[in-house]
Parts: structure tokens; C-alpha cells; sequence
């Protein structure tokens, strides 16, 4: 299963039913998503962050944040976007 973006144009309450439908789609599938926002790979069994085409984090998403690198960061910015709105 390929995911390039899927839910990059919803709203949070669709990207929610969406998120749902496709974590239950990926069961027992090896899944690879690109994405943007954090929460559509939050669950992911593998994270890679990519900078300057190059892997520069890997793990899941709590290891990430432990980590405290450019993972942490984004998802720093993240919630503050959303604590701004």
C-alpha cells in the first residue's frame, strides 16, 4: 500500500475518519506514506525523516521524540500551529 499525501487537503475531523480507515487497510500490508503531517504517520511501525534526501532520523514515534531531534522539532511546530488556530 502506497500513501503519497493522502490526507494532506482534509479538514482534522475527515483526516481523523480517513486516518482510521487507513490504519485499518494497512493491517498485515507493508505500507509506505509520504507525508507532511505528523499525525498521518504517528502510528507507524517505522518513521524516517528525510532531510536533503538523505535519512536523518529513524524509529517510531515515541523514540523520536525521546530523541529530541528534528522529529521533535517538527512536532513541536506542529502544536503550536495548532494551539495558534
Amino acid at each position: 500500500l502506497l500513501l503519497d499525501e493522502a490526507t494532506s487537503a482534509l479538514d482534522n475531523t475527515s483526516e481523523g475518519i480517513v486516518q482510521e480507515a487507513i490504519d485499518n487497510a494497512r493491517k498485515g500490508r507493508t505500507c509506505l506514506t509520504i507525508a507532511h503531517r505528523l499525525t498521518t504517520i504517528k502510528n507507524s511501525e517505522k518513521i524516517a525523516v528525510v532531510k536533503s534526501g538523505r535519512v536523518h532520523e529513524e524509529g517510531q514515534h515515541e523514540d523520536l521524540l525521546r530523541q529530541q531531534g528534528l522529529y521533535y522539532k517538527l512536532q513541536r511546530a506542529t502544536e503550536q500551529s495548532h494551539n495558534q488556530q
